[in-house]
């Protein structure tokens, strides 16, 4: 069970501003915090020289590193030109919206507990396992029935598991199964058309992976500290509309500074999940809240969002 939670904060000053962003090392993908900051550390200079976030792109590899590093460029950006990150996309400033709450691995008798606490919210994530997962998913729907469903097996089925339970899913109207297989065995996915949509999460990082994923799933999940930042975040947004995906915008375990420049995918997107502040016991003074299922922003001393 997750106690703490470590992230690396990124702050870039130039001229007397001050810009921040934040990246959550996974070691899912061979990061940890000493990594991560070695990583910003080796580009200090350039950054210290006025690199851009277009140059950026060109130094670092997708990660936590880049992500924080983009993130306090944005933010920069914005408080130097006296405006907001939003306005500097031709974007609305993003206001509350629906955002998936997550009802942990569990029996289903717990599971169905945990749901029914959950039950007015509009949209819940519910991890499973391979065990028994017809019996978890149940036990959620019939203590929250008129909730969307996110089911999350996080790479714990395989092919004949996932197929086997597509009429099922199709009748308890889940409507996203994500990452059902591990990554390294997806290609089994190919030309693979499910009842109910696929969502890559674990197998999707960057633009490198959108022509492969795009013929296995039919979503994608963007995460700003899997892109390695807001810009390329965005780009993967038009990528995957391009090809015909839905998106999915998440998070990992973060606190708002990383959840601020996600939102700013979250009104265009299909499905969210940023969820990531509201498992902490402490978040930033004035920090993304949520109350029924609904992600209402932070303010802008957070991130100039």
């Amino acid at each position: 069970m997750k106690t703490e939670i470590e992230t690396v904060v990124a702050t870039v000053e130039r001229e007397g501003r001050i810009g921040r962003g934040e990246g959550t090392p996974y070691p899912r993908y061979g990061e940890n915090t000493q990594s991560v900051i070695g990583q910003i550390e080796s580009v200090r200079s350039r950054v210290e020289a006025g690199l851009d976030r277009e140059s950026l792109i060109e130094l670092l590899p997708p990660g936590a590193a880049r992500n924080a590093l983009d993130c306090a460029l944005w933010d920069l950006e914005a408080r130097a030109a006296g405006s907001t990150v939003s306005a500097l996309l031709g974007r609305p400033r993003p206001g509350p919206c629906v955002s998936a709450l997550t009802v942990s691995l569990d029996s289903p008798e717990r599971m169905g507990r945990a749901a029914a606490a959950l039950a007015p919210a509009p949209l819940l994530k519910v991890k499973v396992d391979g065990a028994e997962p017809q019996a978890q998913i149940e036990a959620v729907r019939a203590a929250a029935p008129t909730a969307r469903l996110i089911v999350d097996p996080n790479e714990g089925w395989d092919l004949q598991l996932l197929k086997d339970l597509q009429p099922f899913l199709r009748s308890a109207r889940v409507d996203l199964v994500e990452q059902p297989l591990p990554a390294a065995d997806d290609e089994a996915l190919e030309g693979y058309t499910p009842l109910v949509p696929i969502c890559a999460d674990e197998s999707f990082h960057s633009g490198a992976d959108l022509d492969r994923v795009s013929s296995r799933y039919q979503c994608v999940n963007i995460k700003l500290d899997k892109s390695g930042g807001l810009t390329h975040a965005l780009e993967l947004e038009t990528l995957a509309r391009a090809r015909g995906m839905m998106v999915m915008v998440g998070c990992m375990v973060c606190t708002s500074l990383s959840i601020a420049p996600a939102l700013l995918l979250a009104e265009q997107a299909d499905f969210v999940d940023l969820d990531g502040p509201l498992w902490l016991a402490d978040d930033h003074p004035g920090g993304v809240t949520a109350e029924g299922g609904v992600l209402t922003p932070s303010g802008e001393a957070v991130w100039r969002l």
